[in-house]
């Protein structure tokens, strides 16, 4: 047992040098380099003495209390926050003599310790946004009197009138002007602040944002751009007759958003402006001289170049058909129980009415086939059974000759139906009134060039 009791206190004692050097093992924060023998208190106290004189140049270490011992800097005390503690261990590092640090700092809990810190910096900030108050009002009056000079500027009638094609054109002059004033009172404004740098920042956010809302509104810019290209081209006229994607109407007018027609029906045709300028259209008044077409069916028996010459000479006979270009007449297809003629004359459109020319022209061509005897059959159906196939009657393989209408010859008198543009005056009218309420918001003019 003794023998045992002695070993175990051998090993005790061999073991013992060993535990103070782990206890003193240095951190990775803690400085570097060989401890000299010759320490003594004066050192330590000029280490001490160092330290204090650098942390009564700093703010936020009042509290802090630093005590050196053979080289060993212990810090105590409170900081008004975590970082600020941590700081403080390279701090002492760098004093020439530590050889080790023992941080004892903690943040402090106290209201009135970390409220005050808060107040001074608002209070410092609050005095230099006073002392920054003139020169912002410099660069404020310098941005205003940009501003007011390209609105001014924007504001004159004359130069934008005369070097734009419309007033949509002239608006937009004006529009660019302003933009641009605005921009260059923006830059000056910056250059007095000295924050130009931030200009580059502004424009780039604002070519984002812009280039998002493009993609958002893409259908409105490309109305915009089509209002554009088509008050500047002019492809119609006010009151002029069109017809655009299947629609067919007088031009009210054109807005900075769609194409307003006039419907024979008296209705409004509102058709977007990107529409209109990729469809085709079609104006029926740019040209004084119009074309009408009328198709007759005859009996396949009838001498049809008499029925030709028959058609040709009572159109021509009319008073509101123009000689030139000439009259024609042409076989255009044969049917089941018909063949067609089709019948075409020319008129003075702004003079005669379209629609009542061509029904006075039908209404003669048919009196005056009925005076000659002309059969205009309607359309037959013959239906066979198979058990009286041979019972079929020939005359059903055709209509009956018509006789002539009475009172057809004094049909045939022209002029007994008013053909003046009396109608299409009245649609003019109409719209000229529709035009008189909303003047200024129209982008075509009656004078301007068109394509």
């Amino acid at each position: 047992m003794r023998r045992f009791i002695c070993s175990c206190l051998l090993m005790l004692a061999l073991a013992g040098p060993t535990l103070p050097q782990s206890a003193w093992a240095q951190d990775d924060d803690q400085p570097q380099g060989t401890i000299s023998i010759d320490d003594s208190a004066t050192r330590d106290a000029a280490i001490a003495t160092r330290i204090r004189e650098i942390l009564a140049q700093l703010d936020g270490y009042e509290d802090v209390t630093v005590t050196v011992s053979a080289g060993i800097v212990t810090l105590r005390g409170t900081t008004l926050d975590g970082p600020a503690a941590a700081r403080l261990t390279a701090l002492a590092g760098r004093v020439e003599g530590v050889v080790a640090i023992e941080n004892e700092v903690t943040e402090t809990t106290d209201v009135a310790k970390r409220l005050n810190p808060a107040a001074q910096r608002f209070m410092k900030r609050m005095q230099q946004v006073v002392a920054f108050l003139p020169l912002a009002g410099v660069a404020l009056g310098a941005f205003a009197a940009v501003v007011l000079a390209g609105f001014a500027l924007a504001r004159l009638r004359w130069p934008w009138d005369r070097l734009a094609p419309n007033a949509f054109i002239a608006d937009i002059y004006r529009q660019v002007i302003r933009l641009g004033f605005f921009v260059a009172g923006l830059v000056v404004a910056l250059d007095i602040l000295g924050a130009t740098a931030l200009l580059s920042t502004i424009l780039g956010a604002a070519g984002i944002i812009g280039l998002a809302i493009g993609f958002a509104v893409r259908d409105t810019v490309e109305n915009f751009i089509a209002s554009i290209m088509l008050s500047i081209r002019q492809p119609f006229r006010p009151n002029d007759t069109v017809e655009i994607g299947g629609d067919v109407g007088n031009v009210i007018r054109l807005t900075s958003r769609a194409t307003i027609l006039l419907s024979f029906d008296g209705n409004h045709i509102r058709i977007p402006n990107a529409t209109v300028f990729k469809s085709r259209i079609i104006n029926f008044t740019l040209n004084d001289e119009r074309r009408f077409t009328a198709d007759f069916g005859v009996a396949y028996d009838t001498d049809l170049l008499q029925a030709q010459k028959l058609a040709r000479e009572t159109l021509e006979a009319l008073s509101f058909v123009l000689e030139k270009p000439a009259v024609n007449v042409w076989i255009e297809d044969l049917g089941d129980s018909a063949v067609t003629l089709r019948c075409t004359a020319w008129i003075a459109q702004h003079n005669t009415s379209f629609v009542a020319a061509r029904s006075e022209a039908i209404r003669l061509v048919m009196a005056a086939f009925d005076t000659a005897g002309i059969v205009m059959p309607e359309p037959t159906v013959r239906v066979l059974r198979p058990d009286a196939a041979e019972a079929a009657e020939p005359a059903a393989q055709g209509a009956p000759p018509r006789s002539p209408r009475a009172g057809s010859a004094t049909a045939i008198a022209a002029g007994a139906i008013d053909v003046a543009a009396d109608m299409e005056h009245e649609l003019e009218a109409i719209v000229e009134d529709e035009r008189q309420t909303a003047r200024g918001k129209d982008l075509l003019r009656r004078e301007g060039p068109t394509e």
